[in-house]
């Protein structure tokens, strides 16, 4: 397979050649509007590059789909249409109702491929994960990285396998059911090969973000960039759908948001191939106008993480109260998440020191929360990258996994969360320049040391150690209380399934509240989720109806005078049997 039209935006020039290896270069004409274009046969695999105005150095294609030699190198023509899908009879899988598995493909598995990954499928499948979300696999310098630092968001790193192992990866999925949400990553760019600004504005200059230059989305053609490549990943490779990295970053004072211009593209693509695709933004500002529809003022995407109940249930669980997690020390603060989605709805943050928020409009579907217990980033930004499990008992990680099920909204588990994974998940890099490491390795130092934590507490990020002790272990899930933990992840998975007041979408079926210190009741239709995290038993009042339907404590939950006793440090799950 042959490619034609070569197309590149590059105002920034006034001469552009492709290069191909033992080739004279090719001139390229221009266009109008910063873009240039030539007729030139690629074959599949075939090394091309830009170069730019009368220099000699080979520039990688902005739109490169592979690079095989790292994001400083000649791209490589990749054609999608070369892969045979097998995945004709897949309609999609809508989000609500849904459970997410994130997971990170370079520490997922020992060999930190898509076509390892691929092998895990069958226990995503056993725990009812209904949708795989994949950490960013963009192009980046280095072999390892959390992928937050792509420079090429077109290409699939090519030590997870590239594009086709990605293309094999989602077609596998497919044909087990389960549906794939890519990590994308529009608000910055990496610290290494980003060689945008050579060919025009692609980035605005004087403005920056906390990750780097602020993305240009004044320039037509930049949002363009931005929907053709969130088109290719759902067109070309198939996947369900997009979460949205930090979009309070995007910077865009025009008409149409570029969120609202890419829920219209992904909606037309959707009906065009006749399966839900799903937007997904990560966001800080508790902005319900993400998830409203166009017509009433919104963006029109899919759903919002809110990172409100997290803290909510980690402060519950963990009784840290530092930092960020001050405010939802408050007693009403899982209460409030539980029932309304964010804590800060036009409240005061004292972590922000100022107002935050606005509230949920009421008829917004529940579902469109994307909520979890444990994340990438709420471990992974911790000084030693430490999961819940390395401070929490067994017990209380039970409780965790009863917050994180049986919440109103869309649930997500980070992976190795369902069996209380040893591992942390800490910060990794492998910048190769030594400059771009030290100063990684200082600034992750300098930013704890801040906060109050020793130096030695922190791992160096260029260490590969530290990324060889963020790879989960997979000898774990068959024992002991990980064995365990895991088994009650599935109980909840499928009593989530079973049981229809779990996935009532409506917040007016939703109730909750403290009857003591320590204690949290959810009621969810005639379910009734019981929570005691104090020092003491706790007894609530029950429907007569009621039968304990799942207990974390194996010692059971007395029912007595219509009365449920849970010892300390317990949940369970509590209502009428189905007929």
């Amino acid at each position: 397979m042959t490619t034609g039209t070569i197309e590149v935006w590059a105002p920034a020039v006034e001469r552009m050649r492709v290069r191909r290896p033992g080739e004279a270069d090719t001139e390229m004409s221009p266009r109008g509007d910063g873009w240039w274009t030539t007729e030139l046969g690629l074959t599949d695999g075939e090394r091309y590059g830009f170069v730019l105005g009368d220099g000699d150095e080979l520039r990688p294609d902005p739109r490169s789909r592979r690079q095989p030699d790292g994001v400083h190198a000649a791209s490589a023509f990749f054609d999608p249409g070369q892969h045979t899908w097998l995945d004709h009879s897949w309609t999609g899988r809508q989000l609500a109702g849904g459970l997410i598995y994130e997971l990170h493909i370079g520490t997922f598995t020992p060999e930190g491929t898509l076509d390892a990954a691929v092998e895990r499928l069958d226990h995503l499948l056993d725990i009812g994960v209904t949708h795989v979300e994949l950490l960013p696999v963009n192009g980046f310098n280095g072999v390892h990285n959390w992928g937050y630092d792509g420079v090429l968001w077109y290409t699939v790193h090519e030590a997870y396998g590239g594009p086709a192992a990605y293309q094999r990866f989602v077609d596998a999925a497919h044909g087990k059911g389960l549906a794939v949400i890519q990590d994308v990553v529009y608000n910055h760019l990496g610290p290494s090969g980003n060689y945008l600004p050579e060919f025009g504005p692609y980035l605005r200059q004087g403005s920056r973000n906390t990750w780097g230059d602020s993305v240009n989305l004044d320039e037509p053609a930049v949002r363009a960039f931005i929907v053709d490549n969130a088109l290719m990943w759902m067109r070309d490779h198939h996947v369900d759908g997009l979460r949205l990295d930090a979009v309070h970053a995007l910077l865009d004072e025009r008409p149409t948001h570029i969120l609202a211009e890419l829920a219209a593209a992904s909606d037309a693509l959707s009906a065009h191939l006749g399966r839900p695709l799903s937007l997904i933004a990560e966001s800080d500002m508790n902005e319900p106008r993400l998830i409203l529809p166009r017509e009433a003022g919104g963006y029109g995407l899919t759903a919002q993480w809110s990172d409100d109940y997290h803290h909510a249930v980690h402060v519950a669980v963990s009784g840290e109260t530092a930092g960020y997690y001050a405010d939802f020390a408050a007693p009403d603060a899982l209460v409030k998440t539980s029932t309304r989605g964010f804590f800060h709805d036009g409240t005061y943050s004292s972590f922000r020191g100022r107002e935050h928020g606005s509230p949920i409009p009421p008829e917004v579907p529940t579902w469109r929360l994307v909520t979890f217990g444990q994340d990438h980033d709420q471990i992974g930004n911790r000084a030693a990258g430490d999961r819940l499990s390395q401070s929490l008992s067994a017990d209380r990680l039970a409780v965790a996994a009863v917050l994180t099920l049986t919440a109103p909204f869309t649930p997500m588990l980070f992976m190795g969360e369902e069996w209380g994974a040893s591992t942390p998940w800490q910060f990794f890099t492998s910048h190769p320049e030594p400059e771009l490491g030290e100063a990684t390795a200082k600034g992750r130092i300098a930013e704890f040391e801040a906060m109050g934590w020793d130096e030695s507490v922190v791992p160096d990020p260029q260490d590969p150690e530290t990324f060889r002790r963020s790879k989960l272990d997979w000898s774990e899930p068959s024992h002991g209380d990980h064995a365990r933990l895991l088994a009650l992840y599935r109980d909840l998975a499928a009593l989530r399934r079973a049981r229809p007041e779990l996935t009532d979408p409506s917040f007016a079926s939703v109730a909750a509240s403290v009857p003591a210190e320590g204690a949290f009741r959810l009621d969810r239709g005639a379910l009734s989720v019981l929570v005691n995290l104090g020092a003491h038993p706790v007894s609530f009042e029950v429907a007569a109806e009621g039968t304990v339907l799942l207990a974390t404590d194996a010692g059971g939950v007395p029912i007595a005078d219509r009365r449920a006793t849970l010892a300390p440090g317990s949940a369970a799950v509590i209502g009428p049997r189905l007929p």
